[in-house]
């Protein structure tokens, strides 16, 4: 019984089916169809002399590197992740790769999750034995770091992973570049 009833709902439907893609197709193809070029802003409008509704598109430029920074933080479970925005203008402030900051904390604490309590200091910066470098907030640390790699290190001409690693931290250097090596490894994940 199912069989048959399968078969008599294709035979009707089939055939309704083309004959409505048929008839659609003789209706539309003299309506030029426009190139969506974003998801974003397609809307349906219909104008009141015309019966034949149009797409109309809009295509809107946008930055990914945010998008980028707070997928990869969020990832991880940082509690940088709603800071992802400030670290690509601070980056863009100081002409840095967009993703340095998050890889040297990444490398450094875990992205802030092996931390010095209350220093709010995930790039190891100005940690050394029992001397801890303190920020008041995130924000306050990225705008520090940032600007020392920019003034003290790219502007050096230190701008590999491995020629900041010689002055950020000498040590790794015994240890067969492991931090440089880790960078580079978290710059290619967040491509």
């Amino acid at each position: 019984m199912n069989r048959l009833l399968w078969l008599f709902s294709f035979a009707v439907g089939a055939p309704c089916t083309l004959a409505a893609a048929i008839l659609l197709f003789f209706t539309y193809r003299t309506t030029p169809v426009p190139q969506i070029l974003s998801y974003s802003t397609a809307r349906l409008y219909e104008a009141s002399t015309n019966t034949t509704p149009t797409i109309s598109t809009q295509a809107i430029p946008a930055d990914a590197r945010t998008h980028i920074i707070s997928q990869y933080l969020t990832r991880f479970k940082s509690p940088l992740a709603p800071l992802s925005q400030y670290i690509v203008a601070i980056s863009d402030k100081y002409s840095l790769d967009f993703r340095l900051l998050t890889a040297i904390a990444q490398q450094e604490s875990n992205l802030c999750k092996k931390i010095p309590p209350d220093s709010h200091n995930c790039w190891g910066f100005g940690i050394y034995g029992d001397k801890v470098t303190r920020f008041d907030s995130y924000e306050e640390a990225i705008e520090t770091v940032a600007k020392t790699l920019k003034k003290k290190y790219i502007d050096q001409g230190l701008v590999s992973p491995e020629e900041i690693m010689a002055k950020y931290t000498p040590p790794s250097l015994a240890k067969g570049g492991s931090w440089a090596k880790g960078i580079n490894q978290f710059l290619a994940d967040m491509q």
